[in-house]
C-alpha cells in the first residue's frame, strides 16, 4: 500500500532522466528539492491549490451543516410521509452521477454558471450519504436526553443544536473526512464545468500538466505530492473519530 506514495516522493526528488532508467533506483545521483521550486513556475499551480481549498471547504461545510439537520429531522421529528420521504431521498444514492451529469450541465448553463466554481459547489450542497450517516448517528442517542430537553422547554432546533450537536463529533469528523476526500480528488466534475485554466482545482490542473509530447514527470509528482499531503494531514488528525463514528453510526438506539 505504502509502495505507490514512496515511489511518488522518489520520482519527485530525481532528475528526469533517472526517472525511465533501469534497473531503477530509489533515488538519483542528487537529490532534486528544486523539482518543488519549479512547479510555480511553470504552471499557476498555488492557484490550482487554492481554488481546490475554496470549493472543497465550502462543500464540506455546508454538508455538515445539512447533513446533520436532515439527520436529526429524519431520526427524532415525527411528520407524516416521514419514512417514505427518506426512502426517496435515499434511493438517490442508486443513481450514478453519469447519469446527472447532462441534466445538471444544462441547468448550469441555463443560469451561466459553467466555467464557474459554483457549478462544482452548488450540486455538493447536500448530500443523501451524509444524511443517513447523520441519522444513524442520531438513532443512538438515548431518547431521555431528548425527553429532558422538551421538559425544560427547549425547542426542536435548541434540541439539535444543544444536545445532539455536541455529541455527533465522531459523526462529523467521519463525514467530514468523506466529503474532503471526495471533493478534493473529483476530477470529472472539474473536467466538465471548468475551461479557463485560472479557475481549474488541482487534480484537472495536475492533468494539464501533462503535455501531448512531453511530461516533465518529477515536477508531476512534486505537484501530486503537495496535493495529497492535506488528505493525510487530514484524516491522521481526525483518526480517532473517524473510526469511532464509522462504529456508532451503523448501530441502532432503542
Amino acid at each position: 500500500m505504502l509502495f505507490p506514495f514512496v515511489w511518488m516522493v522518489s520520482t519527485s526528488l530525481k532528475d528526469l532522466s533517472e526517472v525511465f532508467i533501469f534497473p531503477p533506483t530509489l533515488f538519483g545521483e542528487e537529490i532534486r528539492w528544486d523539482n518543488y521550486l519549479k512547479i510555480s513556475d511553470r504552471f499557476p499551480f498555488m492557484q490550482y491549490f487554492l481554488n481546490s481549498v475554496k470549493v472543497t471547504s465550502i462543500v464540506v461545510f455546508s454538508q455538515l451543516v445539512t447533513s446533520s439537520m436532515a439527520g436529526f429531522v429524519f431520526a427524532r421529528l415525527q411528520f407524516k410521509g416521514r419514512d417514505l420521504l427518506f426512502g426517496l431521498y435515499l434511493a438517490t444514492l442508486m443513481i450514478p452521477l453519469q447519469v446527472t451529469m447532462i441534466p445538471n450541465f444544462v441547468i448550469m448553463r441555463f443560469y451561466g454558471l459553467v466555467d464557474t466554481h459554483w457549478a462544482l459547489i452548488l450540486p455538493g450542497l447536500v448530500s443523501a450519504f451524509g444524511t443517513f450517516l447523520m441519522r444513524q448517528f442520531f438513532l443512538t442517542i438515548p431518547k431521555s436526553l431528548e425527553e429532558a430537553a422538551r421538559i425544560d422547554g427547549c425547542t426542536p432546533f435548541g434540541i439539535y443544536w444543544r444536545i445532539f450537536l455536541p455529541l455527533t463529533k465522531p459523526a462529523m469528523a467521519t463525514l467530514g473526512i468523506f466529503v474532503f476526500m471526495g471533493t478534493w480528488n473529483d476530477f470529472f466534475s472539474p473536467l466538465v464545468y471548468i475551461n479557463t485554466q485560472s479557475k481549474m482545482t488541482l487534480p484537472l490542473g495536475l492533468a494539464s500538466m501533462q503535455g501531448m509530447y512531453a511530461t516533465d514527470w518529477p515536477v508531476l509528482m512534486a505537484g501530486t505530492v503537495i496535493s495529497v499531503l492535506p488528505v493525510i494531514i487530514i484524516f491522521l488528525l481526525a483518526q480517532d473519530a473517524f473510526i469511532k463514528g464509522v462504529t456508532l453510526s451503523g448501530l441502532k438506539g432503542e
